[in-house]
C-alpha cells in the first residue's frame, strides 16, 4: 500500500554545489537501498535510467514495466512513479532539472512524453554507456573552472542521445500527414491545459481550425473523439490524486478545474465504470 498524504509527494533533486543535475552509475541488489522511491512520488526533474545488468520493475502512473538489460527509460516530471523491484541491477542514473536542459531537448522531451522502456542495440547503448562515463568524470572535476558548463552540456548530449532513440521509432515531423500533424499539435496543447480548457472548440481555437476538422484529424489518427482524449488525460490526473493523495473528491475536481462536484463525479465513473470513491478504496484496500 502507498503512504498517503495531502498532495502527492515531490522529490527534490540533490546534486552537489546546487547544480540542478545528479549523475552516477551503482549496482544494486535489492530495493532497500533505494527505500524513499517506493513509494510513489513526482519528481521536479527529469529521470533517465539505462539498464546495463538484472531487471528493474517500475510502476509508472498505473502501468507495471518490467525492464530489461540494454534498456533506457525517460520518465517526465509530471509523472508519478515508484520502484517495485530491482534485482542485482547495474544501472546509471541521470536527473536533470528544466533550468538545465538545452530548451530544444526539453520540447523533445514533451513530445515523447508518455515514454515507455526502450530497448536500444549493443552498439547504441555502448555509445551512451560512453556518454555516461564521460559526464561522471565532468562531475567529479569541481575544480575546474568551467565545470558546471562541462557537465550540463556533455548531460545534455547525453539527453539528446537517449531523446534521438525515441524520437527514431516515431514518424519523423517533415514525414507526418496533416491529420497527424494537427493531432501531435493538440495532444501538446492538450497536456498544458487541461485543467482550463475542457471543451473540443477551445482547443480548434487555438489551433485555428474548425472543431469539425479537429475532431476529424483526431478521429482519423488515434480513433478516438477531441472529448475522449480531453476526458482521459482529465481522469488520468483524477486517479494519481485519489490513489496518491488523501484530498477528497470535492478537493480533487475543484484542483481539475470543476465547480460542479456532481458533474465531475459522473464524468469519473462514466469513463471508468466506477464511482471515485470506489477507485480509491479499490486501491487502497
Amino acid at each position: 500500500m502507498n503512504k498517503k498524504t495531502k498532495s502527492i509527494p515531490v522529490n527534490s533533486i540533490l546534486g552537489d554545489l546546487n547544480t540542478g543535475i545528479v549523475i552516477g552509475k551503482a549496482l544494486f541488489k535489492n530495493l532497500h537501498a533505494l527505500e524513499k522511491l517506493e513509494h510513489s512520488h513526482r519528481d521536479d526533474y527529469h529521470l533517465f535510467f539505462l539498464i546495463e545488468k538484472g531487471t528493474v520493475s517500475i510502476e509508472i502512473d498505473f502501468q507495471t514495466h518490467n525492464i530489461k538489460p540494454l534498456s533506457a527509460i525517460y520518465i517526465h516530471p509530471n509523472q508519478v512513479h515508484r520502484m517495485i523491484a530491482f534485482d542485482n541491477v547495474t544501472v546509471s542514473i541521470l536527473a536533470i532539472n528544466n533550468e538545465n536542459l538545452n530548451p530544444e531537448y526539453l520540447n523533445l522531451l514533451e513530445d515523447i512524453t508518455p515514454a515507455k522502456p526502450l530497448s536500444l542495440k549493443k552498439e547504441t547503448f555502448t555509445l551512451i554507456s560512453e556518454a555516461v562515463s564521460l559526464s561522471i568524470k565532468f562531475s567529479e572535476r569541481e575544480h575546474e573552472k568551467l565545470y558546471h558548463f562541462l557537465l550540463k552540456d556533455s548531460c545534455n548530449i547525453l539527453v539528446a542521445l537517449i531523446a534521438s532513440q525515441y524520437l527514431e521509432k516515431s514518424k519523423p515531423t517533415d514525414k507526418l500527414s496533416r491529420f497527424e500533424f494537427v493531432t501531435k499539435a493538440f495532444k501538446t496543447i492538450l497536456e498544458r491545459n487541461f485543467i482550463t480548457a475542457k471543451s473540443p472548440t477551445e482547443y480548434a481555437k487555438t489551433l485555428n481550425i474548425s472543431t469539425a476538422y479537429l475532431n476529424e484529424c483526431v478521429k482519423q489518427t488515434t480513433g478516438y473523439s477531441v472529448s475522449h482524449h480531453i476526458q482521459q488525460r482529465i481522469i488520468l490526473e483524477a486517479k494519481r490524486l485519489l490513489y496518491y493523495s488523501d484530498k477528497s473528491v470535492k478537493e480533487i475536481a475543484t484542483e481539475l478545474g470543476y465547480d460542479d462536484y456532481p458533474y465531475f463525479s459522473r464524468l469519473f465513473t462514466k469513463v471508468t465504470g466506477m464511482s471515485a470513491l470506489a477507485f480509491r478504496n479499490k486501491n487502497h484496500e
